[in-house]
């Protein structure tokens, strides 16, 4: 602890019990201990703070790779959106008249007439 040994310490608390007095040296000691542990209290969560801190940091550059990622994916659809409108433009006549849609398989085979049993 600190750096001091066993015969340090007991030279400290005969100085203290000199100096303070043998009546008021147990308070001393109750209120030393006290402050030592909020400050070990502080230092804690302090330091708890401080890896909060790095970790949202983290959080934050993932989140803006992501949203770099996501840009160039809108950017890249965005693109081949235009593409396909500019191929749709040329494949239209250019005589201004519009194309009819055409009869899928399925529309044909739904708008056929059934076919009579012949029994």
């Amino acid at each position: 602890m600190f750096g001091i040994g066993m015969p340090e310490m007991i030279l400290i608390l005969a100085i203290a019990l000199i100096v303070i007095g043998p009546k008021k040296l147990p308070d001393l000691a109750k209120s030393l201990g006290r402050t030592l542990g909020e400050f070990k209290k502080a230092t804690r969560d302090f330091k708890e703070t401080i890896e909060l801190d790095a970790d949202f940091k983290d959080i934050k550059d993932v989140k803006k790779t992501f949203d770099d990622i996501n840009d160039d994916f809108k950017e890249t659809i965005d693109v081949n959106l235009e593409s396909e409108n500019e191929k749709k433009s040329e494949s239209s006549p250019i005589d201004g008249k519009k194309q009819e849609p055409s009869i899928t398989d399925e529309e044909k085979f739904e708008s056929s007439p059934p076919d009579e049993d012949k029994t």
